[in-house]
């Protein structure tokens, strides 16, 4: 049977870019949100003075932390708390914050974000953020205590006068254990979560920013497989044409030659 070399072409990509396809072996968790009106940031509040929180924003859009987690209590059900400072924002844009961890560290976790003056008029958050930020201070050199002390900018609050305002919000994110296992020293000791938490604005508050490459990837490979359908079906459209014609053919040659054999008689 003759192949077209266009055919087989097209079924050699397509056999390729699926034997190299990987399987994704991944959690993802999400919190979907629209950033708030621009308010007044307090440069010079105590409370918010030196905190060390890593930060997001559209621009520094990565983090890869190692969040603690622990198993659900009457005082945490949630799991353990961390807390993280989105700056930057563009006021009434729609954002997308991720936490994207391995399959084999199987854990629940719950995503909330609190503007400014939300977490200020909140005694139980303000007291929450304060609470981990001194944990996060006080602990053995870290991360987030390494680069704050060596990059003012990474404290909060920004280096912006008081006077100006900013689109800011805190992000909290609960971890909690969601597995069982006959290891007591992991039933005792949940270990930290190696994670992703990544930024991802919508654009036009329509798709995250994030799927633009897929688009690009997926359009031509779209019109590659239109062109091939099309071409594929007119194929077979010949094909099946001409098989018509021929049975139609040999039809009307039997039909004249009963005739002739008749007519002889």
């Amino acid at each position: 049977m003759y192949i077209p070399r266009q055919l087989a072409l097209a079924a050699h990509l397509l056999t390729t870019s699926l034997l190299y396809a990987q399987p994704a072996a991944a959690n993802v968790e999400k919190t979907i949100f629209v950033a708030p009106p621009r308010e007044p940031v307090p440069a010079e509040s105590p409370d918010f003075d030196d905190l060390g929180l890593e930060r997001l924003s559209p621009e520094e859009f990565k983090l890869r932390v190692n969040l603690n987690a622990s198993f659900p209590t009457q005082q945490l059900p949630h799991g353990t708390e961390s807390w993280f400072f989105l700056e930057d924002l563009n006021p009434g844009q729609r954002y997308e914050v991720r936490v994207c961890w391995l399959a084999t560290q199987p854990t629940a976790f719950t995503l909330d974000t609190y503007s400014l003056s939300e977490t200020l008029s909140n005694q139980e958050l303000l007291s929450s953020l304060a609470k981990f930020s001194e944990t996060l201070l006080t602990s053995a050199p870290s991360k987030s205590l390494l680069k704050a002390s060596n990059d003012k900018d990474y404290l909060y609050p920004p280096k912006t006068p008081a006077s100006e305002t900013e689109s800011v919000l805190f992000l909290r994110i609960l971890a909690a254990a969601d597995y069982y296992t006959s290891n007591s020293t992991l039933m005792e000791s949940v270990q930290p979560v190696k994670a992703d938490i990544i930024l991802d604005p919508f654009l036009l508050n329509v798709f995250p920013r994030s799927l633009v490459p897929t688009v690009i990837y997926v359009l031509p490979v779209a019109v590659v497989v239109y062109f091939i359908a099309t071409y594929i079906a007119k194929t077979l459209s010949v094909a099946v044409t001409a098989a018509i014609d021929c049975q139609d053919g040999d039809g009307g040659s039997k039909v004249k030659n009963q005739k002739e054999v008749k007519k002889d008689r």
